[in-house]
């Protein structure tokens, strides 16, 4: 960054916003050594629980980043997020239970399998000061209370007038790109003109931050969620959900309200109130925290990049937070978004490169928000089990639960309903094809002319591992010496690499050529027996489907960009021209800002 006077910077990449995506995207290019500047007009990182679900491909980025054990040490681990409670109230009638986020044992190796790293319960004001710790580590300039108030793009960059809110002193940021992360109601989309497909309004929640020590009636069956279903309101997903912040004493009780009905009493006695009633103990000692309103909406950016602009998580997709894809997403843009800007900013790439984001992330935008309603839709048929109705008043709400219990056809009946309403819900908390299913198809991507592997199980609960181009690195352990590692940790870190296997010593050899040729990092690696790590399982053998001759071209995202089922007559040739048309290289080195 370099300043002209008072009233100017000049920068590569002006970052708006520093939740989840602006935080992990400020990291990536700091590591990558592109000069950037994060600005969001908030005082610091989120002051409330949020978003808290974190799969298994978003712990893959923080491993990326070398903080995977620092999300997991605050975070709540993975065998305490496993039970789906349904009840009347904490210390009512449990009505039924779910094992998700693999934590049963018919999900539990799918998961284990996929993956060198769990899935946690990471709110999203414990995980942001992990990914601000380390986007400063790496040399991040981030700046806090200061706000975007006007933004305009033209041929050469884009320019930026940001506000201190502290002093009221403005001055204009000039920057190659902008990354838009600043949420919901994105100033960047709105300014540059972003145009969105979709639906918004169409419910409003609450979020409820508590203190309630809620042991007895969890520890027993921990879990992340807590449905509380209680007659006389089944208005969306129930009387309330409580969701686990700090086992078992913070919880967000979140519920729905139909606007048009009025607004809810959101006084602290009014809230109480609802607190004690739903854990059904008056007991408990209840202390609130914060209050927060959101709205449900079900829209997505029609285009994630205008020119030199970039939309990136809630500015570019907003959901409900049904299968907890939101953050997941986010960062998982930001990865996607991060290496490619760095490539073109250093010379290694071409500007085409970037029209690749677009089209890589906007269908997973599309997917995420289409799976999300769904699934709060599919929640409805546990209310009509239950015999919950449309203003039914509690009383008959009562008697029509009792009817489920009932030794009578009826009784059985419902109980029928119930169970495969309840299985249903294996789309929203097992989705582990959503989770980590992505298959990209761009620019980026070199499509060796073979077809996907085809589906054997349902691709939206499970996840398929290939190599297919486009699709993710998938997991293997190995061996190197002593020491267990995984195929993905062969990759990332900012840069290419390759992967191969015994008579593969030329495509390394073509590695190490190429990457002197241009300034880059290549690192290429060898698997298999007497190779740099060992296949000792076997498992990368039966994942990998290349021979032991072939390659595999992994971009710094872990995505397959281009592979060779055996050795090439002229590797050097094969590896350069993949590589070249993955970066779109233009003859001459185009937007390399110094």
């Amino acid at each position: 960054m370099t300043g002209h006077d008072l009233t100017e910077i000049t920068t590569s990449v002006l970052v708006v916003g520093a939740g989840p995506a602006g935080l992990t995207a400020s990291a990536l290019l700091a590591r990558s050594g592109v000069d950037s500047v994060t600005v969001t007009k908030y005082q610091g990182t989120a002051h409330s629980p949020r978003a808290h679900i974190t799969n298994q491909r978003s712990v893959e980025i923080f491993r990326d980043l070398g903080i995977e054990d620092r999300v997991a040490a605050l975070a709540t681990p993975h065998h305490l997020m496993g039970n789906n409670v349904w009840a009347t109230s904490f210390a009512g009638q449990e009505i039924a239970r779910l094992m998700t986020w693999g934590t049963g044992t018919d999900r539990r190796a799918d998961y284990e399998a996929a993956s060198p790293s769990r899935m946690c319960n990471a709110p999203q004001h414990v995980l942001e000061p992990v990914i601000l710790e380390a986007a400063q580590e790496a040399g991040a300039d981030i700046r806090f209370s200061t706000e975007l108030v006007r933004i305009r793009q033209d041929a050469e960059g884009v320019h930026a007038t940001v506000r201190e809110r502290t002093t009221g002193s403005e001055y204009v940021v000039h920057a190659r790109y902008v990354v838009g992360a600043d949420g919901g109601r994105s100033t960047v989309a709105r300014q540059l003109g972003f145009r969105f497909e979709g639906e918004t309004g169409l419910g409003a929640a609450v979020n409820v931050w508590l203190e309630a020590d809620l042991t007895r009636y969890t520890a027993h069956r921990p879990g992340a969620l807590y449905w509380m279903c209680r007659p006389g309101n089944d208005y969306w997903v129930g009387s309330g959900t409580f969701v686990c912040v700090k086992p078992w004493t913070e919880w967000v009780m979140l519920f729905m309200y139909d606007p048009a009905a009025g607004e809810p009493d959101l006084g602290e006695e009014a809230l109480l109130a609802r607190a004690h009633t739903t854990i059904g103990d008056p007991a408990v000692d209840v202390r609130v925290k914060a209050v927060s309103r959101w709205e449900i909406n079900h829209i997505v950016a029609a285009e994630y990049r205008k020119g030199r602009a970039f939309l990136v998580g809630d500015a570019a997709h907003r959901h409900p937070p049904a299968n907890g894809l939101g953050s997941n997403t986010s960062v998982q843009d930001a990865y996607n978004l991060a290496w490619k800007l760095a490539a073109v900013l250093r010379g290694q790439a071409g500007p085409d490169l970037l029209d690749s984001y677009h089209e890589e992330r906007r269908p997973v935008g599309r997917q995420v928000v289409d799976r999300a309603m769904k699934s709060v839709a599919d929640m409805l048929p546990i209310s009509q089990a239950l015999g919950f109705k449309p203003g039914q008043s509690a009383e008959a709400g009562w008697a029509g639960l009792e009817e489920l219990f009932d030794d009578s056809d009826a009784g059985r009946r419902r109980r029928s309903a119930l169970r495969e309403a309840v299985e249903l819900q294996n789309h929203q908390f097992n989705c582990h094809g959503v989770e980590l299913g992505q298959r990209y198809r761009s620019r980026a991507v070199i499509d060796d002319g073979t077809p996907y592997p085809p589906f054997d199980r349902d691709p939206e609960l499970y996840y398929h591992p290939t190599t297919h181009p486009g699709a993710h690195l998938p997991h293997a352990w190995l061996q190197r010496g002593a020491e267990r590692v995984s195929t993905l940790d062969l990759a990332g870190r900012g840069n290419f690499s390759l992967i191969t296997g015994i008579g593969g010593e030329a495509w390394r050899q073509a590695a190490k050529k190429i990457a002197a040729d241009h300034g880059m990092e290549l690192p290429a690696h060898s698997v298999g027996p007497r190779c740099d790590y060992e296949d000792v399982l076997g498992d990368w053998a039966r994942l990998r489907e290349i021979g032991d001759r072939g390659c595999l071209l992994i971009r710094p995202d872990r995505h397959i960009a281009w592979r060779s089922h055996d050795l090439d007559s002229d590797p050097e040739r094969a590896l350069r021209t993949a590589l070249d048309r993955v970066l779109a290289r233009p003859t001459v080195r185009g937007d390399c800002v110094a």
